[in-house]
């Protein structure tokens, strides 16, 4: 993946853009307008919708579609061929809390960023919340709404709140679409 530093040398999205110095992008990424992007990385041939914030440390590969409105935050890892669908949230920090013991308000040193990873070519359904600590597995496919509470085995279909398996895509499935 070849990467530029400040890479809207030719911004055609004018203002509507936040797009922090540090920010690596791959050839051939598209851009939304309104976006908030720092200290991440994005993969050749990436599109990333409207509205969408992805945090420092966070990656996402090659050829993904990241569609509006999803929040990527700290710490985690989407590979290549992914699909996210509108609005979907990751979470990082299990037991979040605002204030110390002292009651003085928490940094980014007063907790530990947890990670999570979405496997090649998984698809994750519009307004889903991903919890720390989770894998979804390859060629999963998450449904819309649900809430990930633990792994995704590669292939499985889940859905809920819980996510729960609803059942088992065969390789065959997938390389047909």
């Amino acid at each position: 993946m070849a990467h530029q530093a400040n890479p809207h040398a030719d911004d055609t999205a004018g203002p509507f853009l936040s797009i922090a110095p540090d920010v690596k992008l791959g050839k051939g990424v598209k851009l939304s307008k309104f976006i908030n992007l720092y200290g991440c990385q994005i993969g050749d041939g990436s599109k990333i919708g409207a509205f969408v914030e992805i945090q420092k440390n966070a990656r996402v590969g090659c050829n993904c579609k990241i569609s509006s409105h999803t929040f990527i935050c700290e710490g985690v890892t989407i590979e290549d061929g992914v699909f996210i669908g509108h609005g979907v949230v990751f979470i990082n920090d299990t037991y979040p809390r605002a204030t110390n013991p002292d009651g003085s308000l928490q940094t980014e040193h007063d907790w530990k960023v947890e990670s999570t990873r979405v496997k090649t070519a998984a698809s994750v359904g519009s307004g889903s919340t991903i919890l720390a600590n989770v894998t979804i597995g390859e060629h999963a496919m998450v449904g819309a709404g649900s809430v990930v509470t633990r792994d995704v085995p590669a292939y499985a279909v889940v859905a809920g709140n819980p996510a729960k398996l609803l059942r088992m895509l065969q390789p065959e499935e997938v390389e047909a679409k």
